[in-house]
């Protein structure tokens, strides 16, 4: 922004880094809270439309030093210079008042000094209990909420989690509990922004949650950054993070996406239908996020496939070795009485190397009929990695353990990996070949983006995709023993696959 405004964010920043500075990082973590950079606030503030109304309503809950709370007093200055504006910035922390109060005072001079008269109150309190208590100071008349929430568990028998049921929501996260608190606090037609972890985006463990989400607002605009650490690179936070706007009863029509590196770099821009972002035959209600052509396609390819998981006779499981659980049955080294133990680490191009010097050990003892719980027969095993950050170059990452390459015994499993598995035996050898190349495809890779934003490989989210046919995986297996690079293996999974897809 230009011209009259250049001074407001800029002051707000400097605020924000004094008030950063001031407080330890044991104290950030222990309430969630990392406050927003200056231009990852512009970025936000400039997602809501302009709403009609005089005065502007805003709620800016967990508004921390207030800078998003300045970054949208700024915008709407700008651009709609005179309109009243009205804002609620709430914060938890009574030793973040004073700096709060001081953003909200520098506010409304600068903005009387413009012309505008811009009103703030400044409110220290939980904003769970101001929303759901009988003293409810958050009524649902506010245009625009704007937040950017703090971020912890939220146990399933706490306080705060207990109060939100109350109003219909299962939050499983503190920045679910926020969002919650948003929706309920806006008008109709009202617009939430937000800018938080990705990980509602998909999973069992945030479907309640997203399911009543996407059943109170429509998705207007969602921003994506390739980067996960240069959002709040001051503050050390690692976590893919999204920024989106909503409309309480909105229309569901189109959905703007735009991505960029991180909060500072071009955006790059693309219009999606509404049923791109969620597909209504989808029960779990996942968001899939395409950021372009070759996502498109690989959605396409996805959705034509014929088969599902159970359709193929096959199943997908978590290893069943926790191995801090399971020391005293542990050894570093195979010996007579024991069996194979597989970690992540002992995948390596398809196959599997094992024993393996990795610093993990590779053999596990029963000493009773329990242990033997923790095995899985003699067979072939399709193994996919359970944890990959977007940073990696494939996000799924397959290999078959099979016992003509390694050893005709029982095998134990670590809990870091997902089991492809026939009701707990092995798997058609071909069938199993031509799964683990078909998994370590770029389709598959690409699909899996769309809609993960943690960095786990859920057993779920495996059970979720479309496969091809068995008849088609065994073609693929027959085509190479062994697994080819990436350009020879999408070459072959187009060739065997694509061209019989239906789309």
């Amino acid at each position: 922004m230009m011209g009259v405004t250049d001074g407001l964010l800029h002051d707000a920043e400097w605020i924000r880094v004094e008030a950063t500075l001031g407080l330890s990082a044991d104290t950030q973590a222990s309430r969630g809270q990392y406050f927003t950079p200056e231009r990852a606030a512009s970025l936000i503030a400039s997602m809501p439309v302009v709403p009609d109304a005089d005065p502007i309503r805003i709620l800016d809950p967990g508004a921390g030093s207030g800078i998003l709370t300045a970054a949208v007093v700024e915008r709407l200055v700008n651009e709609v210079p005179g309109r009243r504006i009205e804002i609620t910035a709430i914060d938890i922390d009574p030793a973040l008042i004073p700096t709060l109060q001081r953003t909200a005072d520098l506010c409304c001079q600068w903005a009387q000094a413009l012309g505008t008269e811009v009103s703030i109150r400044v409110i220290q309190g939980n904003v769970i209990s101001l929303a759901t208590g009988l003293d409810s100071q958050l009524n649902p008349e506010f245009d625009i909420v704007i937040m950017n929430p703090p971020y912890m568990k939220l146990g399933a028998f706490s306080q705060s989690r207990r109060a939100l049921s109350s109003l219909g929501w299962d939050a499983p996260n503190l920045y679910c509990a926020f969002l919650a608190i948003g929706v309920e606090a806006l008008k109709p037609g009202g617009q939430l922004v937000a800018i938080t972890p990705r990980s509602f985006a998909n999973g069992p463990y945030f479907a309640p949650f997203r399911k009543t989400l996407l059943r109170e607002v429509a998705i207007n605009r969602l921003h994506t950054f390739e980067s996960r650490s240069s959002v709040f690179s001051d503050t050390g936070v690692l976590q893919e993070n999204v920024v989106f706007s909503a409309t309480k009863h909105g229309k569901r029509d189109t959905v703007l996406i735009t991505a960029s590196h991180d909060h500072t770099d071009k955006v790059v821009e693309r219009l999606i239908t509404y049923d791109n972002l969620v597909s209504p035959s989808d029960p779990g209600q996942f968001i899939r996020i395409t950021t372009d052509a070759a996502d498109d396609d690989a959605v396409r390819m996805m959705a034509g496939l014929p088969s599902s998981l159970s359709d193929l006779g096959l199943a997908v499981s978590t290893g069943r070795v926790v191995d801090f659980r399971a020391r005293s049955n542990l050894v570093d080294q195979p010996t007579p009485h024991s069996v194979p133990l597989v970690y992540p680490g002992n995948l390596h191009d398809g196959q599997i190397r094992w024993p393996y010097s990795m610093g993990k050990p590779q053999g596990f003892v029963t000493h009773c009929d329990k242990d033997c719980k923790s095995l899985m027969p003699p067979g072939c095993y399709v193994l996919v990695k359970r944890f990959s950050a977007k940073e990696e170059r494939r996000r799924i990452v397959a290999a078959l353990w099979t016992p003509e390459a390694n050893v005709d015994q029982p095998v134990a499993f670590e809990n870091h990996l997902n089991v492809f598995h026939v009701g707990g035996e092995g798997v058609d050898p071909d069938l199993g070949w031509g799964l683990c190349l078909w998994l370590n495809s770029t389709v598959v890779d690409r699909y899996f983006r769309t809609f993960s934003g943690h960095t786990q490989v859920n057993a779920t989210d495996l059970r979720s995709l479309r496969y091809p046919d068995v008849d088609m995986l065994c073609h693929l297996a027959r085509m190479t023993d062994v697994l080819p690079d990436q350009d020879e293996l999408d070459s072959l999974v187009d060739q065997i696959i694509g061209e019989r897809v239906t789309v």
